[in-house]
């Protein structure tokens, strides 16, 4: 960990804990800065702000008091989550007060470089490849951000031998100022969280963040098949480096008669790949053009894409029963990523969806809807995606309350043969607090089967 003095004795508001606050807040609190911390939860029912409370750190719950900002701060390090419409966060930008996420705490205080991965899907199957494929091959990877490890204490851990492989969502991405990756993957971009930017140009500024500040000197990795990406890399100074599922390219990867190339060099062929789904091919591509950077051979890549067969939540094989095969993929809390997952089977699928209503609909998904036999909704959007079921000729349909009730409903529906996929195509608020536990849910009601 790099020994910055510049937080000594600065006055500094950590806003919102969860995971990235109480680190941020620990971090800041060991490079003698003034910490408070603000969060809306009440302290008795907050034992991360009991914890941080007992170590010396201010700590104000239970509300946002917008004239805290009059204390002189000269700093605020903001949960991703919190929005810039906060009446907060605009009353700190009016009166200039920076305001950044604890991935730039994480930037600053490191000793080994960055491999940063953004985009709307893929982020975290892309992000496990990497880490796998640079410790089988020997670089000594740790793994943070959006994928559950909070980088700013992963830093403190990290020295010149490690890499730092981190997901970051345009939530993290929107508070950097200096954070620059030496490897900036870019997989995709899709209509997400506009609830939260307002608008799709804001989100896309926020993904295209993640090159801003790379050199010549640095690789930004990019999906050649997306006009928005590649505008995003014209406009990058560090060197671009193309991927595509679709056609050869002259440098980067490439997918071509059965198999996966870099530099027109053959890498591994896709019957040797374990991971299901041609979606799947993006983040596999993108993957081994940061492990080939990365100085990994070719073995240890074969060895990682031999094997892996998903992230957890992410078109996880649960189990098999009397001949039915379980999936979980409460990861995909948007219609794409549903999309992707359908078209991963050529068997028949009975498909439990339903979650947080974001006020769209979900016809996109009528052209995909081929091999789903039957659907089984919950949650708030339940009759919009029945009535998209209804448009795409889908005969069996029910309602249940939770996916907990779901899945025998479903497996009383199923045969032999079918697969029973929880791909919601929604986030899971409405119901549950992460999408991580609504899969744990699915998994154990899955278990739990006669």
């Amino acid at each position: 960990m790099k020994q910055i003095k510049h937080y000594r004795h600065k006055k500094v508001l950590v806003l919102g804990l969860a995971k990235s606050g109480v680190g941020a807040a620990a971090l800041l609190h060991k490079l003698d800065a003034f910490v408070t911390v603000n969060d809306y939860k009440p302290l008795s029912e907050n034992p991360e702000a009991q914890g941080l409370l007992e170590s010396g750190i201010t700590v104000i719950c239970g509300e946002h008091p917008i004239e805290l900002l009059d204390e002189g701060f000269e700093l605020i390090v903001k949960n991703p989550g919190i929005s810039y419409q906060n009446p907060m966060i605009k009353r700190a930008m009016e009166k200039g007060i920076p305001v950044i996420t604890e991935v730039e705490l994480a930037y600053e205080i490191s000793e080994a470089p960055f491999i940063a991965i953004t985009g709307t899907n893929g982020k975290t199957t892309t992000t496990t490849l990497i880490f796998e494929m640079l410790r089988i091959g020997g670089k000594l990877p740790l793994i943070a951000g959006n994928i559950g490890m909070v980088a700013s204490e992963v830093a403190q851990e990290a020295t010149e031998e490690n890499t730092i492989v981190i997901e970051l969502s345009s939530f993290q991405l929107m508070g950097i100022t200096e954070f620059k990756p030496g490897i900036a993957i870019l997989t995709n971009l899709y209509d997400a969280h506009l609830d939260y930017h307002g608008t799709r140009k804001e989100y896309v500024q926020a993904k295209a963040n993640i090159t801003k500040n790379q050199t010549e000197t640095e690789f930004f990795i990019v999906n050649a098949e997306q006009e928005e990406v590649l505008a995003i890399a014209n406009a990058s100074n560090a060197q671009t480096i193309p991927f595509s599922t679709k056609r050869e390219l002259d440098r980067g990867a490439f997918v071509k008669d059965g198999w996966i190339y870099f530099n027109n060099e053959q890498v591994i062929a896709t019957k040797d790949i374990e991971l299901p789904g041609s979606h799947n091919l993006e983040n596999i591509l993108s993957a081994v053009v940061a492990a080939k950077l990365s100085g990994v051979e070719n073995d240890a890549i074969f060895k990682v894409l031999n094997t892996f067969t998903g992230v957890k939540h992410r078109l996880q094989f649960v189990c098999e029963r009397e001949g039915r095969k379980f999936y979980n993929d409460s990861k995909a809390t948007n219609i794409l990523a549903t999309q992707n997952a359908i078209t991963a089977f050529k068997e028949p699928i009975i498909l439990l969806a339903g979650g947080l209503d974001r006020g769209n609909g979900f016809d996109e998904l009528i052209p995909y809807l081929n091999n789903v036999k039957a659907v089984v909704t919950f949650g708030q959007t339940a009759e919009k995606i029945e009535q998209t079921a209804i448009r795409a000729g889908i005969k069996t349909i029910k309602r249940v309350d939770n996916v907990e009730i779901a899945v025998p409903a479903a497996f009383e529906l199923s045969e032999k043969g079918d697969v029973i996929l929880l791909s919601p195509a929604c986030a899971s608020w409405d119901q549950y607090k992460t999408f991580e536990v609504r899969g744990d849910i699915f998994i154990q009601a899955v278990h739990k089967l006669k």
